[in-house]
């Protein structure tokens, strides 16, 4: 049976002090069985959960200063992203620990007597087999990378993953939501010939999360966070490979200081967060720089500095209006009876917001740069559009992108049919290619 919240507070207070001087151990017994009892199933287990579709999976546990056990949850071959385990326990040999981000699952389990199995149950929906074996260095099935934190700002610390390597610095970011684990078994193909690293923003992953403001969370704040992390490692102008969301911080380095970097890959991130398309505008950037003009229209006391910004907002009436009437032509691939989607309640909730409204406007990007679209990409993210209108609504708000992307000097765009928005996995092979004859192409320039 698994310890009640409170026992389980209580042991972890007493654990602490299993490391003291001898003379207390005596009175320690029971808190000493609780480390030795932990110590049971710290490490790494791997199983396959036994449904018509097998998955392999892997558990990792350990300890904190605190001495409560903590643990990490990967499905190895759908997506090597590391789910933070909500709670974990164990009581005469009965484990239990349940997942609450992403997934809902939880686990029951019993560890045998040698301490290298532990038989089970995983429910995710439904019941199924789920039996750990203890791994081992030689059969992991995890990438083998090494973790470290790194501050960025006061009381801010990213996490960065080393995946190895001698050569060039390559360093990859994630999408919204996710840490730079997504790219464990992507990051690897590029070593030894180039030294991989990965780094968490802030807010996701093992990486501290600040108050969700647009200020904590603004796109320069975030390519500030990377440069930070690259000064300290000391890396001579890496190339940055971002996915999604990252293509903001892509940009805001990219714009800002070019000579800091030697190239950026967009996998599928080129959209309007990275760069905006004056012809096509965004509805949102350009509402949010009207909402800030706005604010200052009433307290403007000269009559110059009302002359401005009346000019200001006359200019950018049109503009909005252009970004709406393009917006309406979508909704109206949409059929008015639509319900609302409903969105999982995620504890991601605030900081996405926050880095939404943290969104800025980039349209020099000086730095060489590789654009790959997925183009159709998967559009489960639409239920609302009809099948026969989805790719027509994806081919209208990319095309734009598109065009403004070919028209920097730097970049270099490709389209890749019939792939999904994580491109890196859908299309591995095809952009692992694409990618290394991009960063052969900057070797050969002497970039």
């Amino acid at each position: 049976m698994a310890l009640a919240p409170t026992d389980r507070e209580s042991h972890a207070e007493n654990a602490m002090l299993c490391c003291k001087p001898a003379l207390f151990l005596l009175l320690l017994l029971p808190s000493a069985a609780f480390c030795t009892h932990a110590q049971d199933i710290v490490g790494q287990w791997q199983g396959t959960i036994k449904t018509s579709s097998p998955q392999r999976v892997a558990l990792v546990v350990s300890i904190d200063s605190a001495a409560k056990l903590q643990a990490y949850f990967v499905f190895v071959d759908l997506r090597p992203e590391r789910l933070p385990v909500a709670s974990i326990s164990m009581a005469n040999g009965e484990i239990e620990f349940s997942i609450a981000t992403i997934i809902h699952g939880s686990y029951r389990g019993k560890l045998r007597d040698d301490k290298r199995r532990i038989d089970g149950t995983w429910v995710q929906g439904s019941p199924a087999p789920l039996d750990f074996q203890r791994a081992t260095t030689d059969t992991s099935w995890l990438t083998k990378s090494t973790i470290r934190s790194i501050a960025v700002a006061p009381a801010v610390s990213l996490e960065v993953i080393d995946w190895g390597g001698s050569g060039p610095p390559l360093v990859f970011l994630a999408g919204l939501t996710y840490s730079a684990h997504v790219f464990d078994n992507f990051a690897p193909k590029f070593v030894p010939k180039y030294h991989a690293y990965g780094i968490t923003r802030r807010g996701f992953g093992a990486s501290s999360s600040p108050a969700p403001t647009s200020s904590n969370y603004s796109a320069d704040q975030l390519g500030d966070d990377i440069l930070k992390v690259i000064d300290t490692l000391g890396l001579k102008r890496p190339v940055l490979i971002g996915h999604s969301i990252a293509g903001e911080e892509l940009s805001s380095i990219g714009s800002r200081y070019p000579d800091k970097i030697a190239g950026l890959v967009y996998l599928d991130a080129g959209y309007a967060h990275a760069l905006y398309s004056p012809e096509r505008g965004d509805s949102i950037l350009d509402a949010d720089e009207m909402q800030k003009d706005l604010n200052t229209f009433f307290p403007a006391q000269s009559v110059s500095a009302q002359k401005e910004i009346t000019s200001k907002l006359l200019a950018e009436i049109p503009r909005l209006q252009k970004d709406l009437e393009a917006d309406q032509k979508l909704l109206e691939l949409m059929p008015s009876s639509a319900a609302a989607q409903k969105e999982t309640e995620s504890p991601f909730a605030d900081v996405v917001t926050a880095i939404l409204k943290g969104e800025q406007k980039y349209a020099n990007i000086q730095a060489p740069a590789l654009v790959i679209f997925a183009g159709p990409h998967s559009t489960s993210g639409l239920p609302s559009v009809p099948d026969d209108k989805k790719a027509e609504y994806i081919a209208t708000k990319q095309t734009a992108q598109t065009n403004a992307f070919e028209k920097l000097k730097s970049a270099k765009v490709l389209i890749i049919p019939n792939a999904n928005h994580f491109v890196f996995e859908s299309n591995e092979q095809e952009v692992e290619k694409d990618i290394k004859n991009f960063l052969d192409t900057l070797k050969a320039e002497g970039i």
